[in-house]
């Protein structure tokens, strides 16, 4: 299968930047929060924690869109939506300490690390401009 992300816009993927995930509230609100995501060709990545609101809205509804936009042309951007394919745990935090990584701060191993999950979400729609 092919990526559905086009090769003009991978490199916002590519680079350490933030992207805003959005997610549906029970109440069918929608709830966006800045957030680590890496790409690994066919699943966008997130760690996240079992306990709060964004993993039990994902539970209940696992459609989401990410947004990003590129630091050096504001007009320039990339969203994605897709359905969480997967979440898998990741009580050491290994997920979040490569993210820590990738995003500058250095190794590091989140105290909530019992709590960790990996949220693979596999895109079905994208938009792009710029």
């Amino acid at each position: 299968m092919s990526s559905l992300i086009p090769d003009s816009h991978l490199d916002l993927l590519h680079r350490p930047l933030y992207c805003h995930l959005a997610t549906v509230s029970p109440a069918g609100r929608p709830q966006s929060n800045p957030m680590w995501v890496s790409w690994d060709g066919t699943h966008l990545r997130f760690t996240h924690t079992n306990t709060r609101r964004k993993y039990a809205q994902l539970q209940a509804n696992p459609h989401l869109s990410i947004s990003i936009v590129d630091p050096d042309n504001m007009t320039r951007y990339l969203e994605v939506r897709a359905t969480v394919a997967e979440i898998v745990p990741d009580p050491t935090g290994a997920e979040y300490d490569a993210l820590s990584q990738r995003y500058g701060r250095g190794p590091q191993i989140p105290p909530d690390a019992a709590d960790r999950v990996i949220i693979l979400a596999a895109p079905y729609h994208v938009t792009t401009r710029g």
